[in-house]
């Protein structure tokens, strides 16, 4: 039972980040998993930081895109909001559903709140995620890869990242 969650866990790191790949054309992308331990320890840093619910922010984010193991990462626009929704909904039932059910139903509360941004924990982590994002971009663009192109990343973060602190910190990296 743990084995088989542990083996769908494992898939993040086939998954490649496709943005990367559709939009800028980089061959190699981070994967999902690469991005999810970047979105991880930040969420830890900032919530110590914010006097947040820390533990439960590190669940909520190694959570976050674990449906991404078994649909893939789909970029905004691909489909609709209402239908990722739905297909990443259904994808965590089947992949919570390998755990004892206490767990099942404990880890199934924490993605909602997320989803649903039902909390501070959840808003901020829903804003790391698009700072890492844009972390990423400066960095693929430190590497040679176009920033005319990698400006779309920075734009999107900065139009959903409301928190100062976090605001602080996408100012520092974003092109002028």
């Amino acid at each position: 039972m743990l084995l088989d969650f542990f083996h769908t866990v494992m898939e993040l790191k086939n998954i490649p980040r496709k943005g990367w790949k559709d939009k800028i054309g980089i061959p190699n992308p981070e994967s999902v998993a690469d991005h999810s331990y970047s979105v991880t320890v930040m969420a830890m840093i900032l919530s110590d930081f914010k006097k947040l619910d820390t533990q439960k922010i590190l669940k909520m984010s190694l959570l976050h895109d674990l449906a991404e193991s078994i649909i893939g990462d789909f970029t905004p626009g691909e489909i609709s909001k209402k239908d990722k929704i739905e297909i990443e909904n259904e994808a965590m039932t089947k992949i919570l559903s390998k755990l004892p059910s206490n767990l099942t139903n404990k880890y199934n509360e924490i993605w909602k709140e997320f989803q649903n941004q039902k909390s501070k924990e959840a808003i901020l982590l829903h804003e790391i995620d698009r700072l890492e994002m844009a972390l990423q971009a400066f960095k693929y663009g430190s590497e040679g890869y176009p920033q005319d192109k990698l400006e779309v990343f920075f734009l999107s973060a900065k139009k959903k990242i409301k928190s100062k602190e976090v605001l602080e910190i996408l100012d520092e990296i974003s092109y002028k």
